[in-house]
């Protein structure tokens, strides 16, 4: 059973990077899709980016794309999130998701098709 833990999260300045990191166990992550979404308070889960582990294919939502970046560690079994130029409205919860697949290219950003969730991290952004 894939389990996911997330970490990275913490307080930034507007401007600054930030790395989140998704550490998966229970199961390599070659036929899984994972994505980054977080939440705000008071605002539904946002998709952010998506992966897919048996080709690499990657999709990013249009509020991050240029400034965050999904890769994977297949050694690690992990995941992670390169976000740039952060911003105040980037301060959320952030969390990793999975889901087996065994297409390529299937990477939705959608929450409903993730059936395995990490319990998110914390980013601030303020100055």
């Amino acid at each position: 059973q894939l389990q996911l833990v997330e970490s990275g999260g913490g307080f930034v300045q507007p401007g600054e990077s930030l790395r989140l990191s998704c550490a998966a166990s229970g199961a390599t992550l070659d036929y899984y899709a994972t994505a980054w979404f977080r939440q705000a308070p008071g605002k539904e889960r946002e998709a952010l980016a998506s992966l897919n582990g048996a080709d690499g294919f990657r999709m990013y939502a249009d509020s991050v794309k240029g400034r965050f970046t999904i890769s994977r560690d297949s050694a690690k079994r992990t995941v992670y999130l390169d976000m740039g130029s952060l911003k105040p409205e980037d301060t959320a919860v952030y969390y990793c998701a999975a889901r087996q697949s065994f297409n390529d290219r299937w990477t939705p950003l959608v929450a409903d098709e993730y059936n395995i969730w990490g319990q998110g991290t914390q980013v601030a952004v303020s100055s």
